[in-house]
């Protein structure tokens, strides 16, 4: 999410709003044959580096970590604090795979090089590191294609290009760019242990459907019944290849509306009491400073992993000083707070307190796989948190 001016935002035109760029007909989806272990790319797709073949694993004493960085989002010139945290968390924490869960980069790049230097920037610390990392899209990301040229689709070529990458391109005739899930293999054999769900959540409402516009409602975007579809198809079949449901994660940029009724432990109060009861029935830990900004239709995907019962935590970004997490009916829904010091943060001298990264702690010898999750912030790191820009020159692009 960004400033209050995100929302006159212009919003996408669609055919009677349905696709984000063309309606996707659910149609031939229940036909589409499925690779354990990997989306179906498009047909006319260059083939993935040969990095992005490597297994992820557990390691060898049964352990696995992941880091969430969220909202890096900047352009060229970057803040020099967000690497230094970036750097800190990962030198601290030492994880297995990283994820940049959207709002990357943002407006400010005024061309194609540009756009690629402010993706270069905050892809180094994982590529100097030699870590896997993967992305996935928030409704920034492409503030700067008018000018700069380069959609969603070839930024994903662009971060795909790197040695330490594991996006794929994402299944063929579903809403959104990247969409993937990705195994962690067991520290022995190829067994899959951990699913990881990364969906594109999009970018803003439509202009209009039906005649009929969005005043008065949130005008983000929000996961289409295609990409739901697609989620539940993939973890039958991957049940049916597998023997068993693999438990997982899920990665969206922006919120379910599960998340509001979660922290007030209701769908219409929103007194103290409501979410004194919240907390009380889900467990809820950490800050809520800003509403939560989904958008204006549920879409149904948390009734899917209800369903399916893979799936055991759904994590976002977004709201950049929230940092909550709780258990929602057996599936825990949390943010993962902002790590970009060029966006917008708590008032004042505070603004930025709440800068840092989430990580996931995993055991393949446990039922459930996801041991822990926490917030770690630049202040733990004795990161300067004043109030201020401090932007840096480009890091110089790989050769």
């Amino acid at each position: 999410m960004n400033e209050q001016s995100d929302l006159s935002a212009t919003p996408e035109s669609t055919e009677a709003g349905v696709g984000r760029r063309q309606f996707m007909a659910l149609g031939g989806l229940g036909a589409a044959t499925v690779a354990l272990g990997a989306t179906t790319p498009a047909a006319s797709a260059a083939p993935a580096p040969a990095a992005q073949t490597a297994n992820l694993r557990f390691r060898a004493d049964g352990t696995y970590k992941i880091v969430q960085f969220n909202d890096t989002q900047d352009d060229e010139r970057i803040d020099r604090r967000t690497l230094e945290l970036m750097n800190a968390v990962l030198d601290d924490q030492r994880p297995d795979l990283v994820i940049l869960n959207g709002d990357n980069i943002t407006g400010g790049c005024d061309t194609e090089l540009e756009m690629r230097q402010a993706m270069n920037n905050i892809v180094q610390p994982m590529e100097e590191r030699k870590i896997p990392w993967a992305i996935t899209y928030g409704n920034h990301d492409e503030d700067s294609t008018a000018k700069g040229g380069l959609d969603e689709s070839e930024m994903l070529e662009f971060y795909r290009s790197y040695a330490y990458n594991v996006n794929e391109l994402g299944p063929r005739g579903v809403t959104g760019t990247g969409n993937m899930n990705l195994f962690v293999h067991g520290s022995r054999g190829n067994d899959p242990k951990f699913n990881l769900w990364l969906l594109d959540s999009g970018r803003y409402a439509p202009g209009n459907i039906a005649g009929q516009d969005f005043a008065g409602y949130p005008t983000w975007d929000w996961l289409r019944m295609d990409q739901v579809a697609w989620y539940f198809q993939q973890s039958v079949e991957i049940e049916r290849q597998v023997g068993r449901k693999v438990p997982g994660l899920m990665f969206i940029h922006i919120p379910l509306w599960e998340y509001r009724f979660m922290w007030f432990g209701s769908v219409d109060g929103r007194t103290d009491a409501d979410h004194a009861r919240g907390v009380a029935r889900h467990g809820i830990v950490g800050e809520r400073n800003e509403a939560e900004s989904p958008g204006p239709f549920n879409s149904g995907m948390f009734n899917a992993i209800l369903t399916r019962g893979d799936v055991k935590g759904v994590f976002c970004g977004h709201d950049h000083v929230n940092t909550y997490h709780g258990n929602y009916y057996g599936v825990l829904l949390g943010y993962a707070g902002n790590t970009g010091f060029g966006t917008y943060g708590l008032s004042g001298a505070e603004r930025n307190r709440l800068r840092g990264a989430r990580v996931y702690t995993l055991n393949e010898n446990t039922e459930n796989v996801l041991d822990s999750t926490y917030m770690v912030f630049a202040k733990d790191y004795g990161i300067d948190l004043t109030a201020n820009d401090q932007s840096i020159a480009p890091m110089p692009l790989p050769s």
